[in-house]
């Protein structure tokens, strides 16, 4: 993806020896790179993880994080333990005392695609070897993330989802972790486990049900029908609309609007998650009834999820 303002040329980068997984906002603003990477307060593992890269701008106090996916664009092993590495090195690197971090934004560099969600690959596995084990620790790893990003870390942060692309199963599930979702026209939302016999294990009914009703979570969750961003901005569930390529100066514009009222927004959103709280203990509890459906998937059901991982893959290859 280079919809980030004013591309860095990254072959030209590689000769110079500059860092060109960093990103570029803009000419003139190329201090930003050695500003992410020397910070003396900010643990340099924040920069150095495999499949997020990651900038501070110091001057917004915001944090972006793109994920930059090995293959398919899914929440793999390697993906969920770099997003867990994050997690810790931010919650270690900034707060009241530290380094100052205001916006935290997460967008992803695979084109045309936000997160296919979980992998489907190795549930395959797993379930063919019948390793129920194996599927509730994935998935206890992916709902422990989720749910650190609903409390925002215990930073007093405003969190912002970005979505330029398709967002299905668990990468809809986890963009419903975020304060705020900004998405482009064009992009997409789905579950689409009911297709080969499963349902969303990863948050879908606990966060739906809260934002949208029982009765509306249900349809959105068996339907098998892929939504457009108009219809989730209608729900409620994406905050702002924008034009395609317009997602990241979407963000800026509303980093700088929510300057004046960060603390409000802030505990705003804390009071909002009181009411309608979430607690992990439930979340584990839906992730066990999915491990023990997941093992009871058939023959034809694992045909169809294997054509659906495929699917992916000639995708990702493609884009």
């Amino acid at each position: 993806m280079d919809r980030l303002a004013g591309h860095i040329d990254n072959t030209d980068s590689r000769a110079s020896g500059a860092n060109d997984s960093a990103f570029a906002f803009g000419e003139g603003e190329e201090h930003l790179l050695q500003e992410s990477a020397l910070h003396s307060a900010i643990d340099p593992g924040l920069f150095e993880l495999d499949e997020l890269e990651v900038l501070y701008e110091a001057h917004t106090a915001a944090l972006w994080t793109y994920m930059t996916p090995v293959g398919r664009p899914s929440f793999t092993p390697p993906m969920l333990r770099d997003f867990e590495s994050w997690q810790r090195l931010i919650a270690g690197s900034f707060g009241p005392d530290k380094v100052p971090l205001r916006y935290l934004v997460l967008g992803s560099r695979a084109p045309g695609v936000f997160c296919f969600g979980g992998d489907l690959q190795l549930f395959h596995k797993l379930i063919e070897t019948g390793n129920r084990q194996g599927l509730a620790q994935y998935g206890f790893r992916c709902v422990e993330i989720l749910y650190r990003n609903m409390h925002s870390l215990d930073l007093p942060m405003l969190t912002i989802g970005l979505v330029e692309g398709a967002a299905l199963g668990g990468g809809f599930e986890a963009l419903l972790s975020f304060d705020f979702l900004i998405a482009e026209r064009g992009a997409t939302f789905g579950l689409p486990e009911v297709l080969f016999g499963l349902f969303p294990g990863m948050g879908a009914h606990a966060l739906l049900s809260r934002k949208l009703g029982s009765a509306m979570a249900n349809r959105l969750i068996l339907s098998n029908e892929t939504y457009t961003a108009e219809q989730m901005y209608e729900l409620g569930i994406v905050h702002q609309l924008v034009e395609p390529g317009e997602g990241l100066k979407a963000c800026r514009e509303f980093i700088k609007r929510s300057e004046r009222r960060h603390l409000g927004l802030v505990n705003s959103r804390k009071a909002m998650k009181r009411t309608r709280a979430v607690e992990l203990s439930e979340l584990k509890d839906i992730v066990e009834l999915w491990a023990d459906a997941a093992l009871q998937l058939s023959a034809q059901d694992l045909k169809v999820m294997s054509r659906l991982t495929r699917a992916q893959e000639r995708l990702a290859a493609s884009a």
